[in-house]
Parts: C-alpha cells; sequence; structure tokens
C-alpha cells in the first residue's frame, strides 16, 4: 500500500542565494560580500523541509521550472527529506530566485526576489489525492488560486488546514476567505491588522479567532508570539539567543509547530516547541542551515525549563 506524508504543503518555494553583508549600503553605495551560501527557499517549502528534518513525513506539492533553479531547488528538498513525488516540471518555465542581503551585525536581512513564472497547478487526481491522504495541509497563500483550490480539497476531505498568514491579496475579501478555512491560523505582524482591519494586534487576532481556526497566533519575531488560549491572549516569550540572521525563522516555526501538534504536544508545549527551533534555526545563515534535529530541539528545550 502507498504511503503518503503527514504533512502536504502547497505554496512558496524558491532558491535563496543569501549574501552576507558588511553592512547594507545605501542606494547607489556599495559594501563587501564576506560569504555566499544557496539554501531552499519559500515559505511553504521551508516549513516542509523543517518538518521533515524534524522526523514528521512531508511533501510539496506544486510546479517546478525545468531550469537549472528548479532541480536544485527539488535536490535540496530531497535531501531535508522532504517528498518529492508531487512535484510537477513544466518545459519552458522559470522556477523562483531570492537574493538575500543578510547583515549579521544587525540580524536584519533584506529580500530581492525573481518570481517564477508558472501556471496555476491542475489538481489531477494523483496531487488531489496526496492532500485527501495527509492529516495536515499547509498553505501560505502566495499563489492565492492554488492556495484556494487545496484548501477546499482539503476541507471536502477532513483534512486540518494551516495557513502561514504572510502572503496578503490586494482584494481582502480574499485573504478573508482564505483564513476563515484555517484550522490553524499563524500569522506575522502584518497578517492580521490588515485581514481582520484592526489597529490593535491583540483584538485583530480575538476576532480572527471568531472565524473557525481552532488556534490563532500571531509570531512578533524576537518579541515572542501572541496565541489566543480560551479566549484569552497569552504572551510567550522567544528564546535568547544569539541571532546572525532571520530569514525563514517564521517558516520554521509553521514546520516545528506541525511536527509538536502532529506529535501529540499540548498547545502551549507545541508553541515553545516552535518558539525553539526557530530559535535556533537563526543561529546560522539562511533558512534552513540552523533546522535542528527533534531531539537537539527536545535538549534545547529541557536546558531551559
Amino acid at each position: 500500500m502507498r504511503e503518503f506524508p503527514m504533512i502536504a504543503g502547497v505554496g512558496h518555494n524558491c532558491l535563496d542565494r543569501l549574501c552576507t553583508v558588511e553592512d547594507y549600503p545605501p542606494e547607489d553605495g556599495s559594501t563587501h560580500i564576506t560569504s555566499i551560501s544557496i539554501q531552499g527557499g519559500g515559505a511553504v517549502a521551508t516549513a516542509v523541509a523543517a518538518a521533515a528534518r524534524l522526523g514528521v513525513s512531508a511533501a510539496w506539492i506544486g510546479y517546478l521550472g525545468e531550469d537549472g533553479t528548479g532541480r536544485e531547488i527539488r535536490r535540496l528538498l530531497e535531501e531535508d527529506g522532504v517528498d518529492t513525488r508531487y512535484i510537477r516540471s513544466v518545459p519552458g518555465g522559470r522556477s523562483s530566485d531570492s537574493y538575500v542581503m543578510v547583515n549579521p551585525s544587525r540580524s536584519t536581512r533584506t529580500k530581492f526576489p525573481y518570481p517564477d513564472n508558472l501556471p496555476p497547478i491542475q489538481w489531477e487526481g494523483e496531487l488531489a489525492e496526496v492532500i485527501q491522504k495527509a492529516r495536515v495541509l499547509h498553505l501560505d497563500g502566495t499563489r492565492y488560486e492554488n492556495a484556494l483550490a487545496a484548501a477546499k480539497i482539503a476541507k471536502a476531505a477532513g483534512v486540518t488546514v494551516s495557513l502561514d498568514g504572510c502572503s496578503m491579496q490586494k482584494d481582502n475579501e480574499k485573504n478573508v476567505a482564505l483564513a476563515s478555512m484555517a484550522d490553524i491560523l499563524i500569522m506575522n505582524a502584518k497578517y492580521p491588522l490588515r485581514v481582520a482591519g484592526q489597529e490593535d494586534y491583540g483584538k485583530a487576532l480575538l476576532e480572527m479567532a471568531g472565524w473557525g481556526p481552532q488556534v490563532v497566533v500571531g509570531t512578533l519575531g524576537a518579541k515572542g508570539c501572541l496565541a489566543v488560549i480560551e479566549g484569552k491572549l497569552r504572551v510567550f516569550q522567544a528564546y535568547p539567543v544569539e541571532a546572525v540572521d532571520t530569514t525563514g525563522a517564521g517558516d520554521v516555526f509553521h514546520g516545528a509547530f506541525l511536527v509538536g501538534w502532529l506529535r501529540g504536544m499540548g498547545l502551549e508545549e507545541t508553541i515553545r516547541f516552535a518558539s525553539a527551533v526557530s530559535a535556533m534555526k537563526c543561529t546560522r545563515i539562511g533558512g534552513r542551515a540552523g533546522i535542528p534535529s527533534y531531539g537537539d530541539a527536545l535538549a534545547f528545550l529541557e536546558a531551559r525549563r
């Protein structure tokens, strides 16, 4: 019998070309690059890579171009243990590149994405089936038509829908429609304010908790995260580390959260686990190089109890 992954991911997937710089220059200025690292990137792709590295089976579903970038994206996913059987190559298509300038002295990164030119996913039998057989579908909404179609397939099959609230459409009704389909809704610092139409972050989270999700969390970088638990807001502090690069920290948080959730951790424990994995990631350049093993993440947490 064919085995299907526990997590199916549909969303952004790219190749990150990370340049560590001495300092970020003003426009028409210059600086020295001190190192270059090429890693897989993209919100959903990095989340499923984190989940796979933490020991939970995960697949990325979607299209890549038949180009060198696409081949390298696939290779890096496979290196992390991600199931790539549901990737389709598009002849003449361009895969997505992202150039990232990392300034370790300030723990900042400046991104220059080069989008793909790939068509919407055609949800023929096998691609729909992997969603229907998964425990969780994880989305980021980058390609709205892909995300919405995948969410509908998951909801019809009773599959948990996880949404990385990061990518927003100009038409906010579309954002609300997708967010309302999520069972696990974890968002960045901007998404809840815009989508809920609120000026207060906590009020935005509380309002969105009434839209139907089981989990509502807002991630706030070094300030930790805010979660709605039993109708009230709870603050979870970030774990202090010597951060050198925050690229992919939120994406890794999502993947780690799903691992904790699927392993049966309680909500608070799952949030702390995801926070720990995300913090550990930030100690190395790039979105994936610093993702720990499951055992190392547990050891990190145990040392801080």
